[in-house]
């Protein structure tokens, strides 16, 4: 009996033990899956300013030019500005006296877009009249100082010539003459008929030349310097280049004007019988600017040439097409030739531009009045308008 019993208490714990092993896991309540969320719509992309300006000049679809650079440069970077943008161009070149006279008679209702190369005394003429139409261009950046710009954005800098003489060294061995070293040099009776230079009512750089002058000597005394320069000068081209296109044949024995432009001569043209020549007691210089004038019938179009014209895609077509400039933006390669030719941008006077700027139509009508005074010959024949 006692044996049964125990038999059956053992049976009760191994049963109890298994129970207690055998226990069920609880399941772990589900979790549920975060919930997503919501998706942030994607902020549209900023629109391009610049292609901006693009879209809206190819739907203009048309510019017109007035160019006061050389023929060569200005259809070069027309044809480029065709090719980039799809844009028809009009273009046509004019001294900048003439492009001056042509948008002042215009009076608001300019026949072009766009103003390109040319000193700036003609430019800052316009801009005093409000003919010139302020525009902020980003490629101004590039500028290498703000002297190379106008301070509301009307016009903007694509380069910088040297003022100076070309002469033509045969002709002067023949004469037996020295070369003129300084602007008082030029008026020896020596040089009496042997000298050119351009016109003071048409040529941009005969504007300078008066404002040179008078900022040199002074004013009455820079007026009777160039009553007495006129002595000894044999014709007044209309174009500020010409003097230099007539050294290489010895029709002009010394022009006076952009030694870029008898750089031209010598280079392209081969006429290794020209010098050119620094004055030794200081010079001048232009700034070539870039303007879209008031009114322009395509602005879109006019604003898109300014942002082209301070590019290198622009700039850098100067010296492919004989125009040996200095360049003004930080991002365009300087014409090597013009170093080579000893010419250095910055041994130049500082040049009032402000006094030019407020001055040159009456200084050029002071010169001519003294000129007439004087007796001098201001007719057409030999002050060339054509």
């Amino acid at each position: 009996m006692k044996k049964y019993l125990a038999l059956l208490l053992a049976l009760v714990m191994v049963f109890a033990l298994a129970a207690c092993g055998s226990t069920a896991e609880t399941p772990a309540p589900a979790t549920e899956a975060p919930a997503a969320e919501p998706e942030t719509p994607a902020e549209p992309a900023e629109a391009d300013p610049m292609e901006e300006l693009i879209a809206a000049a190819k739907a203009e679809g048309e510019l017109t030019v007035y160019g006061s650079c050389e023929e060569e440069y200005l259809a070069a970077a027309c044809q480029h500005f065709e090719e980039l943008y799809g844009i028809k161009v009009n273009y046509q070149r004019l001294s900048t006296g003439e492009v001056q006279a042509k948008i002042e008679e215009e009076n608001g209702n300019p026949s072009a877009d766009v103003w390109f190369g040319g000193t700036t005394d003609p430019y800052n003429v316009l801009a005093k009249e409000n003919l010139l139409e302020p525009y902020a261009a980003a490629n101004a950046s590039h500028l290498i100082s703000d002297m190379y710009r106008d301070a509301e954005g009307k016009w903007y800098g694509i380069y910088k010539g040297i003022l100076g003489f070309m002469v033509n060294t045969d002709e002067l061995e023949r004469l037996a003459l020295e070369a003129p070293a300084d602007w008082a040099d030029l008026l020896k009776p020596e040089y009496e008929g042997l000298i050119w230079l351009s016109n003071y009512n048409t040529a941009g750089t005969a504007k300078l030349v008066v404002n040179t002058m008078i900022q040199k000597y002074g004013h009455d005394e820079g007026i009777q310097y160039l009553v007495d320069l006129d002595k000894n000068i044999q014709v007044y081209t209309k174009s500020g280049s010409g003097p230099s296109k007539n050294v290489g044949i010895g029709e002009c024995v010394i022009g006076i004007g952009f030694l870029h432009d008898g750089i031209t001569q010598i280079h392209d043209n081969g006429y290794e019988n020209i010098a050119l020549i620094i004055p030794s007691s200081g010079t001048s210089f232009e700034v070539g600017a870039t303007a879209m004038f008031t009114g322009a019938k395509h602005p879109n179009a006019a604003k898109l040439w300014i942002e082209y014209a301070l590019s290198p895609e622009c700039v850098e077509l100067a010296a492919q097409n004989g125009s040996y400039q200095f360049l003004v933006i930080d991002n365009a390669a300087q014409p090597e030739l013009a170093v080579q030719f000893g010419l250095d941008p910055d041994n130049v006077m500082d040049y009032d531009f402000e006094d030019a700027k407020n001055n040159t139509g009456t200084y050029v009508e002071e010169v001519m009045t003294a000129l007439s005074k004087s007796g001098a010959d201001t007719g057409a024949d030999r002050f060339k308008t054509e």
